[in-house]
């Protein structure tokens, strides 16, 4: 996958677009996410629609690298709580509270172009709260 297209992916994401999944994924695509497991396309929308609701996400890519059958992101990825939620990914939030994960994604690539399995590592994941103190989250899945 060239650069270009996984840009667009990222735009569409970032944009809360998630007809993105139908157009990128495999549709029996395969997500491991720290500890969380999920499959399918409808399994990734289901999973970014309870942090979409909640959340202003913004993926950074920091470095890409692809060949023909796979690719490798360091990102960065940037979530602020956009009101009070008791049930989230990441449990009870307050509003403007923010949570950022720096990790490598790496994605398989199957024979039409679209990502066939998705493995996210993590190097760090942070909360910082509406008072500005900051703490390591370690494994947030």
């Amino acid at each position: 996958m060239d650069r270009a297209r996984f840009d667009d992916y990222v735009a569409r994401f970032n944009a809360e677009d998630a007809t993105a999944f139908d157009d990128y994924l495999s549709p029996d695509v395969r997500v491991q996410n720290g500890g969380l497991h999920y499959a399918g396309v409808q399994g990734m929308k289901d999973h970014y629609g309870r942090i979409w609701g909640t959340f202003r996400e913004t993926l950074d890519v920091q470095r890409y690298v692809a060949d023909a059958h796979s690719a490798a992101v360091h990102l960065k990825t940037h979530f602020e709580a956009l009101h009070d939620a008791e049930d989230t990914p990441f449990g009870p939030v307050r509003r403007g509270e923010c949570f950022d994960y720096d990790g490598i994604v790496f994605y398989e690539i199957d024979g039409s172009g679209r990502f066939s399995d998705i493995k996210v590592s993590y190097l760090s994941f942070t909360r910082t709260g509406t008072d500005g103190q900051q703490r390591s989250l370690g494994l947030a899945h």
